[in-house]
């Protein structure tokens, strides 16, 4: 089924749209006006034309108001439906009639609110399938395309355009999301929320974004799965393009049970779903932090063989960030003498820097010294990818740091460079510096040492 309208539309309606700032259907229609409900720096208008439905408002936020849709001349790509459950159906037939091109439901009150609510899903289902009109929804958030100007949800806000798609079940979460992303200016290629998922899954979005030229990275917050085999399948076609990386909620079984009430489906063991997931070559994350953080490098960087150096300011950063690789399965590879030989030839080392892996330049590190020891390692053949750590002395100077590790990046476009710039009050605009040039940073070693084990080519 084709996706263009739902996820490019050049025209939408809200059926449902309120006068009221606290209700669903003025948030959904302020955030494609504005871009936006709560303005932020990355707001972006909707460029098409917006139409509002609701038969008793004359104009809402300066748009005049139509009683129905089928009211409205133009065609319609996209209708958003904000309307009660039980007044969902009768407007379904009205978006049928009108043949517009995809239809989101917002409204909750269908297969997770019981008996009842399975049985309105179904009607709206076979309404919608009969038609030929995809559905996303309902009981969903809405979708998001920062890169086209689309905020057709009730969202707070708009987080900054990138190159990474959003696939969630929980649309509270893409909230929280959307806010954390804005503050650290992660950027997304798409956000979607696909609620209780009655015809349009997690699968068919993977399969769209898999094909998506503005997507590098595809993240999923996974709690149950409609079709395991078809899902297997979309995962294993995606991979062969670009990383799918799932974050799978309900491994205990307080999370199972929580989960069934949360979407109305029952949830299978943990256990068989990462094995299988595994298989088919998707990264398995135990975190929304680490979901970003595998996501960022993987979409910045590419792949790599397991041989990898770190090179430090700080010895105890070193030494985490060393545990870490062992434990995420990063081989880090041993000093060659020549490699050492250079280093001291270059007679800008500190006398006592450590004269193995890690490579501890010492905390007085200057530029100058980074640029030495960052350039002699990629220029070896034996190392394929690089982890900076920069820890903040009175003499270091960030800003130029980043910059030579950038020009490095440039050098060696096959080696990736993973960067752990800590602390961020200083350094934030040397951290903004790297990640605009497409070099990932973390806060921590754990997360640096983990995001270059996404890395890793897969035997």
């Amino acid at each position: 089924m084709k996706l263009d309208k739902l996820l490019n539309p050049r025209s939408v309606a809200v059926i449902g749209a309120s006068r009221e700032p606290e209700k669903v259907g003025y948030g959904v229609l302020k955030n494609l006006v504005k871009g936006c409900y709560f303005l932020a720096p990355f707001c972006a208008p909707f460029k098409g034309k917006i139409y509002p439905v609701n038969p008793f408002a004359v104009n809402i936020l300066g748009l005049k108001c139509y009683k129905s849709i089928l009211e409205i001349d133009d065609e319609i790509d996209l209708a958003i439906i904000v309307v009660p459950a039980n007044v969902v159906l009768q407007v379904v037939k009205e978006c049928v009639k009108k043949k517009v091109g995809a239809v989101i439901i917002i409204s909750a009150g269908f297969s997770e609110a019981g008996e009842k609510g399975k049985r309105l899903e179904a009607e709206v289902l076979k309404v919608l399938k009969k038609a030929g009109i995809p559905l996303l929804g309902p009981n969903c958030l809405g979708v998001i395309k920062p890169t086209k100007g689309l905020n057709a949800s009730f969202a707070p806000t708009m987080p900054p355009a990138g190159k990474v798609a959003f696939i969630t079940q929980s649309g509270a979460l893409a909230d929280s999301v959307i806010d954390w992303a804005v503050q650290e200016r992660y950027g997304f290629s798409a956000i979607v929320s696909v609620g209780n998922a009655a015809m349009l899954d997690v699968s068919d979005f993977i399969e769209y974004f898999a094909n998506d030229e503005e997507t590098k990275a595809i993240t999923v917050y996974l709690e149950n799965v409609k079709d395991g085999r078809r899902f297997i399948e979309c995962c294993k076609e995606a991979v062969k393009k670009k990383p799918v990386i799932v974050l799978k909620a309900g491994r205990s079984k307080i999370g199972e049970k929580a989960a069934l009430s949360h979407t109305g489906r029952m949830v299978s063991s943990y256990d068989v779903y990462t094995t299988a997931f595994k298989q088919a070559g998707i990264e398995v994350v135990d975190s929304v932090e680490e979901l970003f953080d595998v996501a960022k490098a993987n979409a910045m960087l590419s792949k790599c063989e397991n041989a990898i150096a770190i090179v430090t300011n700080g010895g105890g950063a070193g030494v985490l960030c060393a545990d870490y690789c062992e434990e995420f399965g990063v081989n880090l590879v041993e000093l060659k003498k020549s490699t050492i030989k250079k280093l001291e030839k270059s007679k800008v080392m500190h006398p006592a820097f450590s004269k193995r892996n890690p490579l501890d330049i010492i905390g007085d590190a200057l530029p100058e010294r980074y640029e030495v020891a960052i350039n002699t390692l990629l220029e070896e053949d034996y190392i394929k990818g690089l982890i900076v750590i920069q820890t903040l002395q009175t003499m270091t100077r960030s800003e130029d740091d980043a910059r030579i590790i950038i020009e490095a990046r440039k050098r060696f476009p096959k080696k990736p460079i993973v960067c752990c710039f800590m602390g961020t009050y200083f350094t934030r605009r040397a951290i903004h510096l790297l990640e605009a040039n497409n070099v990932p940073n973390y806060s921590d070693p754990r997360r640096a040492a983990r995001a270059m084990a996404s890395l890793i080519k897969k035997s």
